[in-house]
């Protein structure tokens, strides 16, 4: 994999904070305006708001003015009786300091996000710069669906034909209807790596887009392209290595299972199927959520490959559940969106073309120009999203706001 270009423009603020800085006033470094705090000084007043203690008056053998000290019957111990003064406010009584409102010079303000603002902004990041989010994912995502039809017209017309006899063997009846969907699925599983390399490259692209779009600006296809060369292919290359560690372990696990299964040694194969299943569902979970900012950092940060895996692995320390939460959301909602969309298609295409396999060309044809609609408005949320979530993050831990609001004056 190549280094990053130096000479490549990138928004202000997205570089690492130095870890040399001290943090503002240093450890122990008194709040400002803050005087010296201690007893005062004899025959001085007392601080603002500390009663005299008792006796507290004039030196032995100073004049001072009429009524100058302690009113009678309230000097010494017991000073302040019942009912003087008024009484204080209660507890948790007050009004809370005024704050200036955050900038918001984009689609977002310069400060934490909450749920809210971060779905709002993934909304506005589209409607910001539609060419970009919408045009260049529905060119992509058109390539990838029409491969993935012309392989299901191919296979589902000629290789499932000459399979047919496989999928009646294993379904006699028909019931299951194995013969007829062998065709599409086959062409489904074909064209699964293809449709993950789309998603990557699309999800890199975009993110680059709403980060510009935070603060105020936009760009066209031609720059983020730019931007994105020499980067995009690093978000590629570990969504590969990622890609290739699972399959590994899948791979071990459906492998012991087998090997347990021909040597008939039922019991250890249930704890292995239940105890790895189990094992494989938490590592899925973790291991998604602490790479969710990945992308994000390969394509915004100027660090190399496995210094900015590392430091995005690190952002998300503390911060698992909310992520993990935000993530799942994001994902049921778009998993609904894309099933009403692709469902009724595909049943208007059974109706109008009366073709259970789903192989002729029309059927194939409405149900391609469904899956793009659906992909494309999948992946364009997901990608604003995550790097929603990336900046969110780092304006909670690091004060990115304060870079990005000079950013935006710059720009401006």
């Amino acid at each position: 994999m190549t280094t990053p270009h130096e000479d490549t423009p990138r928004p202000p603020g997205w570089a690492l904070p130095n870890p040399s800085s001290p943090p503002p006033g240093g450890p122990g470094a008194a709040a400002p305006g803050a005087g010296p705090v201690g007893p005062p000084a004899p025959g001085g007043p007392a601080a603002p708001g500390v009663p005299p203690a008792p006796g507290w008056g004039p030196a032995p053998g100073s004049t001072q003015p009429p009524g100058w000290g302690p009113a009678p019957g309230y000097g010494g111990p017991g000073y302040g009786g019942p009912g003087y003064g008024q009484p204080g406010p209660p507890s948790g009584y007050g009004v809370p300091a005024w704050r200036p409102p955050a900038l918001q010079p984009g689609i977002v303000p310069l400060r934490p996000l909450g749920l809210g603002e971060i779905l709002d902004g993934s909304f506005r990041a589209i409607r910001a710069n539609p060419r970009v989010m919408f045009g260049l994912s529905a060119a992509v995502v058109a390539v990838v669906v029409a491969i993935q039809a012309v392989l299901t017209w191919y296979v589902g017309g000629l290789i499932a034909g000459a399979l047919d006899d496989l999928a009646r063997s294993a379904d006699p009846t028909g019931e299951l209807g194995l013969a007829d969907q062998f065709g599409p699925s086959l062409a489904t599983i074909l064209t699964t790596p293809f449709v993950a390399l789309a998603t990557t490259l699309l999800t890199g692209l975009l993110i680059v887009s709403v980060s510009r779009s935070v603060i105020g600006q936009k760009i066209s296809v031609g720059e983020v392209n730019r931007i994105a060369r020499g980067r995009i292919w690093w978000v590629v290359g570990f969504t590969v290595l990622l890609g290739l560690a699972w399959s590994v372990a899948f791979a071990l696990y459906g492998g012991s299972i087998a090997l347990l299964a021909s040597q008939e040694q039922w019991g250890a194969l249930a704890a292995v199927a239940l105890a790895g299943g189990l094992a494989l569902a938490v590592g899925v979970v973790w291991v998604t959520v602490r790479t969710l900012l990945v992308p994000a950092a390969l394509m915004l940060e100027g660090a190399r490959f496995w210094a900015t895996v590392r430091r995005a692995w690190l952002l998300t320390r503390g911060s698992f559940w909310r992520l993990f939460g935000i993530y799942l959301l994001v994902q049921v909602i778009v998993g609904v969106v894309a099933s009403i969309i692709v469902y009724p298609v595909t049943l208007l295409s059974m109706v109008l073309f009366q073709d259970p396999t789903m192989t002729s060309f029309g059927q194939i044809a409405l149900t391609s120009a469904g899956s793009v609609v659906a992909q494309t408005l999948s992946t364009v949320f997901s990608a604003a999203v995550i790097a929603l979530l990336y900046i969110d993050v780092r304006m909670r831990r690091e004060g990115l706001d304060v870079e990005l609001a000079r950013a935006a004056e710059t720009a401006a």
